[in-house]
């Protein structure tokens, strides 16, 4: 038996008993790429300890998913998948690892199609969040390596450091001070290179996320007033979606609405993604990135929203427990580094600068 590095075990302990904190008699759905295994076997042993009910798993690979768009008929994208429904509505708990050995694996992939599948499978989605204890975490890949541009080593020492080297009850209690300066926030300014943002937050509600449902996490957010951006942002990275990559994003608000969005690379095809329904073109998420043990970008946003210093702006769907209003099928983080000299104020009061918090 090949010997288990012991930061695997650990980052399972910590989805177990922090993230899902599972409870005696649950029943578990894990949904893993293959190359999860050794993650996904120490999860499975961990959840048959501590006294799981019925433990079901899904393992999966990119190239079904290739092989569904590019093949199945318009009434099989149309047919609602009733039996994984019925098997959702059975789980207490819900745990997927992304482990992809192929990052552009969907690049090819009609996107409309993908699309239209989305808003078919939504009921499932929406109950999962809506009604299980879920988490989404990772496993290090070659693939995800090359992304990061990093060895396989490199980035095994970044993945598991983000999860293990954070004690995340004391995140908790640090986020947690931030969250409730939130909450008594009326308007938010981003000030950045090429960028001056001013949106409402006002009776919106912040979310400390601490690892309930992402794994690594370190964020607080928030939603935002529907009607309330005005101004422009730049974005710092390329913002990925379905496998493809967005260059040098600019977006101009008006009342709520991009009204004007340019991109280096991908123009056209992401001002077609902004109008695949009339809320992809409204934020639905404000989030503030605070794991400082996340220094750098990856092109994996569960990660790279997280790193510390940076905020994210979501177009398109929100979370109704933060009070949000707008509804998509879209929902695409975009993220603003402000590490080098941007500035966050709340109420014209500066709280960040070059990326620190200085909230008193």
């Amino acid at each position: 038996m090949t010997l288990l590095d012991p930061r695997v075990r650990k980052q399972a302990r910590v989805l177990v008993k922090h993230s899902i904190k599972l409870r005696r008699k649950e029943n578990v759905l894990i949904a893993s790429d293959f190359s999860a295994k050794p993650l996904v076997l120490e999860l499975y042993r961990q959840l048959v300890k501590a006294g799981a009910g019925e433990i079901r798993l899904h393992l999966d690979s990119y190239e079904f998913s290739e092989i569904y768009f590019k093949t199945a008929s318009d009434e099989q994208i149309r047919l609602f998948p009733q039996v994984a429904m019925d098997e959702m509505k059975k789980m207490d708990c819900y745990i997927r690892i992304a482990s992809s050995t192929n990052t552009r694996g969907l690049t090819g992939v009609d996107t409309g199609k993908i699309t239209k599948r989305s808003k078919v499978i939504r009921p499932i989605t929406d109950f999962r969040i809506e009604k299980t204890k879920w988490v989404v975490s990772r496993f290090p890949t070659e693939a995800q390596a090359q992304e990061a541009d990093m060895s396989l080593s490199e980035y095994s020492d970044f993945v598991f450091n983000a999860i293990n080297k954070v004690n995340w009850e004391e995140k908790f209690k640090e986020q947690e001070k931030l969250r409730k300066v939130i909450d008594l926030t009326k308007e938010v300014h981003i000030v950045g290179l090429e960028t001056d943002l001013r949106l409402s937050i006002k009776g919106r509600k912040a979310e400390n996320a601490s690892g309930k449902y992402n794994m690594p996490d370190g964020e607080v957010f928030t939603s935002v007033v529907e009607n309330s951006a005005n101004g422009f942002i730049t974005y710092s990275y390329p913002a990925i979606y379905l496998g493809r990559e967005y260059r040098d994003i600019r977006l101009e608000f008006n009342n709520g609405k991009v009204v004007k969005a340019k991109a280096g690379k991908g123009e056209q095809d992401l001002n077609k993604i902004l109008d695949m329904d009339s809320g992809a073109r409204f934020i639905g998420e404000l989030g503030f990135g605070n794991n400082f043990q996340i220094k750098r970008f990856t092109k994996d946003i569960l990660f790279d929203e997280k790193i510390g210093g940076t905020i994210h702006i979501a177009l398109g769907k929100g979370y109704k427990e933060t009070g949000s209003k707008n509804e998509s099928v879209l929902h695409w983080d975009m993220i603003k580094d402000l590490r080098g000299g941007g500035e966050i104020r709340f109420d014209d009061k500066l709280v960040q600068k070059g990326g620190k918090w200085i909230i008193q």
